[in-house]
């Protein structure tokens, strides 16, 4: 909540007879101020500012800076950024609700009134992550894959519907309706967001962050959000602002029209392995010039879904009538229809196809110069163009098999074949980048009729899926009466969720699976998604490619990766005559007259009536009621974490560390991945052996990803990474470390290791070298470091996102003096450590540098404790308890 407004910036604009408050960014004025030349992305920002303005965390001087921006300087100025919204999914948004429900019995604790707890900003919930596509290639493929979803999370679900039911302003769409990032542009985005503030209706930009990297989708209607880690996405629903630095930004001009036999996908492929190359790490990446208006919202929204693959933190695009005009189609109401182009017209948001903001630096692409593209076989940016991607797969294979002419005889439904390296065992149109898309998605069914009639039939080794990313897309499939084709070449829906780009792939066929792993053979998927790391989509599939979803059918024809889809047929006809790509690849005419007749805004209206209602089987769900969760001492998914034990309503005064261990001694370039848990659950790890304890078969181990609600299973998994090499136990690789607290120090696992530690009322302390929390964020990598009994890090230089995590969860950053080690300063990790000098804090002041004593080395360490808010959340043991105890007080 504002409580200053510096320049004067608080305004009202009238729409059709209604009045907003708004903050006028032409107010901002000065010497050296430029606001009309920003980035559309830094105007949102600036916007952000001067509504939120409260002369503490958000002062004048950052306004200033801010409009101020010098386009040239490298990122120095932290902002604080208060998002309008959280979106979720529900991997990695279940433990967000998790410490919503024990925030609310610590209230109770504290003799306050639970339902105080409740999201502050507003936090919506799509279940899309867990459908797997166990069934395919039937009629009954969905329903089927619905029901087993069902029973393998049966727990989760109980506890997001109660979650529904218990807290205002946090909604979640049931599993079976859809992608969460196209239920985002196509529903729950509204690129100008109202909402009432102390008693008047504020107007202002959409902004969010998601708990998923592709939140950055929601750029391509002009919404600035991107994905952030579980601790960030909890601080933005309870009120609390991002921490961020003035990013550098990227102007990305477009000139040109796409050309016949090119797609959106082939566009977005291109661009990717422009920005890669370039370098776009933690920037903001913006698309300008007279290309962005002939670019149909659904390839901007394509574009935007991949930023995480270039690496920038957003790729947005202005407002402008294509986006007015897709708001409208999706089914939004014409009073936000106008106060979308009232406010970005009045703001100066609105898209000048003839104006060039200043940026940092600029590239720019001719879109008539794009060609039919795949990328692969392991990286996002790796494209290649059809015309060479047989070529290009030989020249691959060398890394994947000394024996490149192995071959086996596989026998399937009666039909005998011979496979080999190549063979196209996936074929999958899939996730949220294209089955968003239109063009892209008509384009493959029509691709779909048109090799039906010809007589053509898929090979018998390709496992086909179609996940859809809404149900509109099976609304407009079935009136344009192109659904019985799909099904015909075994495109059967198979569910409205991830699937196989998060590697929910399910199991290969069965005869193709046991053939792959007797001759090793490096068979491929293909697929229309974003993502296609090794050992990502399938265990038995070594090669992955990224492909639009017309070639995603093409390639299931085909049958082999090791074709030259261009020149080679892709089968017969009933006539036997040989059938090219060029024969059946529809006219972006074709697609365009389809869409046309077969997509309306009422099909939107009518899928999203009652988007949050669930079906039957959602609304049957056995679920617990009433203002705190009834947690189930059984559960092995969902428990009660330990963050507000003990808890005084005043926070205690912070204490010095004394007597502390090192847990691990860590070198250069640790990411959150090393940290904290994901993938498999191994049956003879710290985790494996806690649920085989509690009755879990090792075949119901699910994933670390699926069991993020229980504390137990994730504290035993960080950093139990394999590749991870603790120093401090040479010679092994992934979680183990000493115990010191035994003779001889002996190895252990971090976690036994741990459990003594705390038995001993031992403090524990990590060193670390550069980059230390490096990658995605991943709020488990704070959250384990905190519950391991860590109470500081000690590192040559800091991740932001993690470093802010720490302190979120009770643990202090420290950094070694400028241009010292570990190794320089000669710390093995075997000396008890002392810091000093952190009660400073407990006088309101956050000192800039402790006392570090470790055995015979003193040095003074750098406190990372950077922002007064920060230092609020340090103070109070973290950012859950600080946001408690000021609900508390506020009665």
């Amino acid at each position: 909540m504002a409580s200053q407004d510096s320049f004067g910036a608080k305004s009202t604009l009238d729409v059709d007879g209604k009045s907003y408050e708004i903050f006028r960014l032409d107010a901002v004025t000065g010497e050296g101020l430029d606001v009309a030349s920003l980035p559309f992305s830094l105007k949102v920002l600036l916007e952000n500012l001067l509504r939120t303005e409260d002369g503490a965390d958000i002062t004048a001087d950052d306004i200033k800076a801010l409009a101020g921006w010098d386009a040239d300087a490298e990122p120095d100025k932290e902002i604080q950024f208060t998002p309008a919204r959280v979106i979720m999914q529900d991997f990695t948004g279940v433990p967000c609700v998790v410490d919503l429900a024990t925030m609310r019995e610590a209230m109770a604790d504290l003799g306050g009134d639970p339902s105080k707890i409740n999201p502050l900003a507003p936090a919506e919930m799509v279940i899309d992550h867990s459908v797997i596509a166990d069934v395919f290639g039937t009629p009954e493929a969905f329903e089927r894959n619905v029901e087993i979803e069902y029973e393998r999370n049966r727990e989760r679900y109980q506890f997001l519907r109660w979650g529904q039911g218990a807290f205002d302003d946090f909604k979640v769409v049931p599993p079976g309706t859809g992608i969460v990032h196209q239920v985002n542009i196509e529903h729950l985005a509204r690129t100008i967001f109202t909402r009432e503030v102390d008693g008047e209706l504020q107007a202002y930009p959409d902004t969010c962050v998601g708990t998923d990297s592709h939140t950055t989708m929601v750029n391509g209607i002009g919404v600035v959000g991107w994905g952030v880690g579980g601790i960030e996405a909890e601080a933005a629903m309870l009120g609390q602002p991002v921490s961020m630095l003035i990013p550098r930004v990227v102007g990305f001009k477009l000139n040109g029209d796409l050309p016949e036999g090119a797609t959106a996908t082939d566009l977005v492929l291109t661009i990717t392995e422009m920005l890669r190359k370039h370098g776009v790490v933690g920037k903001f990446v913006e698309f300008y010039g007279p290309g962005v208006s002939a670019l149909p919202l659904a390839n901007r929204a394509t574009i935007g879904n991949m930023s995480p693959e270039f690496g920038s933190t957003i790729a947005v695009f202005p407002i402008d009538e294509e986006t007015t005009k897709y708001l409208k189609l999706t089914g939004r109401s014409d009073e936000q229809l106008a106060l979308v182009e009232a406010y970005a017209k009045a703001q100066g948001l609105w898209h000048d196809p003839s104006a060039e903001p200043r940026y940092s630096e600029k590239l720019e692409l001719d879109v008539s110069t794009v060609v039919p593209s795949l990328a692969g076989p392991k990286r996002p940016q790796d494209r290649v163009s059809v015309t060479s991607a047989g070529e290009s797969f030989r020249t691959a294979l060398a890394d994947y098999t000394d024996n490149v002419d192995a071959t086996a005889d596989v026998e399937i439904d009666g039909q005998k074949a011979t496979i080999g390296h190549g063979a196209v065992a996936i074929a999958a149109i899939t996730s949220c980048t294209n089955t968003s898309n239109p063009s892209v998605m008509i384009g493959a069914a029509l691709l779909a009729k048109n090799a039906v009639e010809k007589g053509l039939s898929r090979k018998p080794w390709v496992k086909t899926t179609l996940a859809p990313g809404s149900k509109v897309v099976s609304d407009y499939y079935e009136k344009s009466g192109l659904t019985p084709y799909l099904d015909k070449l075994g495109f059967n829906l198979v569910g409205y969720g991830c699937t196989t780009c998060i590697g929910n792939s399910g199991p290969l066929i069965p005869e193709v699976s046991a053939a792959v792993n007797e001759a090793d053979l490096a068979v491929t998927s293909v697929l229309s998604g974003n993502r296609n790391f090794e050992g990502r989509i399938n265990p038995d599939v070594k090669m992955n490619y990224l492909a639009s979803p017309p070639l995603v059918v093409a390639y299931a024809l085909a049958g082999s990766m090791d074709v030259d889809l261009f020149n080679d047929a892709l089968g017969q006809d009933t006539e036997g005559n040989d059938v090219f790509l060029r024969d059946i690849w529809p006219s972006a005419q074709e697609v365009e007259d389809v869409i046309a007749t077969a997509i309306t805004s009422e099909m939107f209206a009518t899928d999203y009536a009652d988007v949050f209602a669930g079906d039957a089987q959602w609304q049957s769900l056995p679920t617990p009621e009433g203002k705190t969760f009834e947690w189930d001492p059984e559960s092995t998914y969902v428990r009660k974490p330990p963050y507000f034990d003990g808890m005084p309503a005043e926070p205690v005064a912070v204490t010095d560390i004394e007597g502390a261990r090192v847990l691990l001694k860590l070198g250069d370039s640790v990411t959150t991945d090393h940290i904290s848990p994901a993938g498999a659950i191994k049956k003879d790890s710290p985790a494996g052996k806690y649920l085989a304890a509690h009755g879990v078969e090792q075949r119901d181990f699910n994933s670390y990803g699926s069991r993020r609600g229980n504390h137990e299973v994730m504290i035993r998994g960080t950093f139990a990474n394999i590749r991870l090499r603790n120093q401090l136990a040479p010679g092994t690789e992934g979680g183990f470390t000493r115990d010191f607290t035994k003779d001889d120090a002996p190895v252990t696992t971090i976690y036994e290791a741990s459990e003594s530690y705390a038995d001993a009322g031992t403090p524990l302390v990590v060193l670390c070298g550069k980059e230390y929390g490096s990658g995605s964020s991943r709020d488990w990598a704070a959250k384990g470091t905190s519950l391991l009994g860590v109470k500081a890090v000690i590192a040559e230089s800091y991740e932001r996102i993690h470093r802010s995590n720490l302190i979120g969860m009770g643990v202090i950053p420290l950094q070694f003096p400028q241009g010292e080690t570990a190794e320089s300063l000669g710390l093995t990790g075997e000396e008890t450590f002392s810091i000093t000098g952190i009660t400073e804090l407990n006088e309101g002041r956050t000192p800039k540098t402790v006392k570090v004593r470790a055995g015979d080395v003193e040095f003074d360490a750098v406190v990372r404790i950077d922002t007064p808010g920060e230092a609020n959340y340090y103070r109070n043991g973290g950012i859950m308890q600080y946001v408690l105890r000021n609900l508390r007080k506020q009665g």
